[in-house]
């Protein structure tokens, strides 16, 4: 089980989306970034943060899907996050429209592929 934090600041998420590496599903996009800098006994396990482009729509619409992300990575990321590393969820189009156990299941694909 590994403890998952989130990304706040934008360098951050700026950091993942330049030095990482991102994987594409119908639900969602996630990029990952392993952290080179952090010790392995360091008591930060991953690190997740959450994004939707206002080509998605309205402030109501970019926070609906930005709460779908938020519940697929909780029921996801403990138990397949990796440790000292960094995950960035951007909501797509059909993260509003897709049932939420296909989106769980595309976060979970999404995860293998980037992990491998």
């Amino acid at each position: 089980m590994t403890r998952v934090t989130r990304l706040k600041q934008r360098k951050e998420f700026v950091r993942v989306a330049r030095k990482g590496r991102k994987w594409a599903v119908p639900g969602l996009v996630l990029q990952s970034f392993n952290r080179p800098d952090v010790t392995a006994n360091s008591p930060i396990g991953a690190r997740v943060g959450f994004t939707v482009t206002k080509k998605i729509g309205t402030a109501v619409t970019r926070n609906r899907a930005r709460r779908r992300l938020k519940a697929a990575a909780a029921a996801v990321m403990p138990s397949n996050a990796e440790k000292n590393t960094d995950y960035v969820l951007i909501g797509r189009a059909g993260t509003l429209k897709r049932p939420f156990e296909f989106l769980v299941e595309d976060l979970k694909v999404a995860m293998q592929k980037l992990s491998a």
